[in-house]
C-alpha cells in the first residue's frame, strides 16, 4: 500500500497504526450496547433468547436423524468454518504485509437444511409451531426425546396440518 494512502488511513483511524505495527489491539465498537439494552428494541426478552436456545436443544435429536447432514453436529444448524487461504495470499499482496494464522470464512450461506441464516430463522418458526401443537395435544412434553417427532403416530398427526 502506498504511503499516502497508508498515512491518510491511519490519520482517519489512528488504531491502523497499531494493527500495521502488528501490535496486539483490541477495539470494542462504541456504537454496541448491553443485551439487556438492545433487546427490547428488537421486541425480544432474554428469557426469550433462552427460550430458543433450549427449545434447538430439544428437537436437536430429532434434526440429526431427519436431517442426517446434520448429525456431525448433533442435530444443530452451524455454519462451518473454513480456511481461505486463497483469499489470506491475496490480501497480504494487496497491503503488503503478511497475516500470521489462519483466514477464515463462516459460512453462513451453506448452512445445512437451510441453506441461509434467514431460511434458518423460519424452520425455527415451524419448529415452534409443530413442538406447541403437539404439546398442547399431550403426544410431547419438554423431556422427551423429540426424534420421537419421527414417528408414524406424529406424523399422522401434524399431516392435518398446513402453514
Amino acid at each position: 500500500m502506498e504511503n499516502a494512502k497508508m498515512n491518510s488511513l491511519i490519520a482517519q483511524y489512528p488504531l491502523v497504526k497499531d494493527l500495521v505495527a502488528l501490535k496486539e489491539t483490541t477495539w470494542f465498537n462504541p456504537g454496541t450496547t448491553s443485551l439487556a439494552e438492545g433487546l427490547p428494541y428488537v421486541g425480544l426478552t432474554e428469557q426469550d433468547v433462552q427460550d430458543a436456545h433450549a427449545r434447538l436443544s430439544r428437537f436437536a435429536p430429532y434434526l440429526a436423524k431427519a436431517f442426517p447432514e446434520t448429525a456431525a453436529t448433533g442435530g444443530i444448524i452451524e455454519s462451518e468454518l473454513v480456511a481461505i487461504p486463497a483469499m489470506q495470499k491475496r490480501l497480504e499482496k494487496e497491503y503488503q504485509q503478511p497475516i500470521s494464522g489462519q483466514l477464515l470464512l463462516k459460512k453462513d450461506s451453506h448452512l445445512p437444511i437451510s441453506g441461509s441464516i434467514k431460511a434458518r430463522g423460519g424452520i425455527y418458526e415451524v419448529l415452534a409451531h409443530a413442538e406447541k401443537l403437539a404439546l398442547e395435544a399431550g403426544l410431547l412434553t419438554l423431556e422427551d426425546d423429540y426424534s420421537k417427532l419421527l414417528s408414524p403416530e406424529f406424523k399422522q398427526f401434524f399431516s392435518q396440518y398446513s402453514i
